[in-house]
């Protein structure tokens, strides 16, 4: 026994070196499956870890470009070492630790000039913001009226349906102005229909001929009645704004008159065909949307013929669309009463 003890001690270390082989031989074989297995798993790894470093590296040069270096000043907007070194809190905490000066932090000086850091930006208030957002869509000045006698539509074209063919029968101004209109007359024919008598001639022509060869100071628009069954609203207004720009470009000189559409008595709205008071509405928002106030204004005259329910009243029209004779003369009277002067055009 006592050499068999002698002898394993003697070879021990032998023994040693053997296990520990065989171990890292398991553990070897071991870890190259586990990398076989798991190499996608890695690699993914790596690509993500790769990505988050590039993020890490862009985001570090964004900081340079808007961090300077100790000292740069900060009227461009950028921060100086003070304002690093001192967020919003710090800088008031220290303020307030000045002999009370935060009692009168943002209290103006009596001259009225403004005691704000010029390196400080303000944050706009919400009307200023609304300025803001709204920079470069400048509203239209309101017009300034006048009261006008029959002569100021001596060179005044009225154009338009049934409706302006009632003003012109009823309205006084048959020997006064002129008239482009028709019964059944639409926006999209209004400049191309044949309608417009020429005086000692046996033939008609159209707004575009009248137009092009003989120049207006006001040119009346009442229209849309007979589109109502026909297209959207939206292509109404397009059709309509068209039309509109090509009298402008005939017609650089004249003053245009956009009417709203006369509305319909609320019983014949309330019939549940194409013509009704919401559609109505909803045209007369589009156009009126044309007018700058400078060549084109929109004039609405159906709060003076509609009653409390929103309705062309009915001791008013004879059919629920059109004037009776005897109340077209509340039109002709609104448009006296919302003229533009002569000479704001000329």
């Amino acid at each position: 026994m006592k050499r068999l003890g002698r002898w394993i001690k003697k070879w021990n270390y032998i023994w040693i070196m053997v296990l520990t082989g065989m171990v890292f031989v398991t553990a070897t074989g071991t870890l190259s499956n586990l990398v076989v297995k798991y190499r996608p798993g890695l690699r993914a790894f790596g690509e993500e870890m790769s990505q988050i470093w590039r993020f890490v590296e862009e985001n570090l040069t964004e900081q340079e470009r808007y961090y300077p270096e100790p000292g740069q000043s900060s009227a461009s907007g950028q921060l100086t070492e003070s304002e690093l070194n001192n967020g919003p809190l710090q800088q008031e905490d220290a303020a307030s630790q000045e002999g009370g000066a935060s009692e009168n932090a943002g209290s103006m000086p009596e001259t009225g000039e403004n005691n704000t850091d010029p390196g400080r930006q303000e944050v706009p208030s919400e009307s200023g913001r609304e300025e803001t957002e709204s920079a470069g869509e400048v509203e239209p000045a309101e017009p300034v009226y006048c009261t006008v006698e029959d002569d100021y539509f001596e060179d005044a074209l009225f154009i338009g349906d049934s409706r302006t063919v009632g003003m012109f029968e009823y309205g006084g101004l048959q020997d006064t102005a002129r008239f482009c209109a028709s019964t059944g007359l639409t926006v999209y024919k209004m400049m191309d229909a044949q309608i417009v008598e020429v005086p000692g001639e046996r033939r008609k022509i159209s707004a575009e001929e009248l137009l092009s060869t003989e120049q207006f100071g006001k040119i009346y628009i009442m229209i849309g009645i007979n589109e109502m069954g026909t297209g959207t609203v939206e292509s109404f207004a397009d059709a309509y704004a068209e039309k509109v720009q090509r009298i402008r470009e005939l017609q650089p000189d004249a003053l245009i008159y956009i009417q709203g559409i006369l509305k319909v008595s609320t019983e014949r709205s309330e019939q549940g065909d194409y013509i009704n008071n919401e559609g109505i509405v909803a045209r007369n928002e589009a156009i009126s949307r044309l007018a700058d106030n400078e060549h084109i204004f929109y004039l609405d005259v159906n709060p003076e013929v509609c009653g409390e329910d929103g309705g062309l009243i009915q001791e008013y029209t004879f059919d629920g669309i059109h004037l009776k004779a005897k109340y077209v003369g509340v039109w002709k009277d609104f448009l006296k009463c919302h003229a533009i002067s002569d000479t704001k055009n000329s």
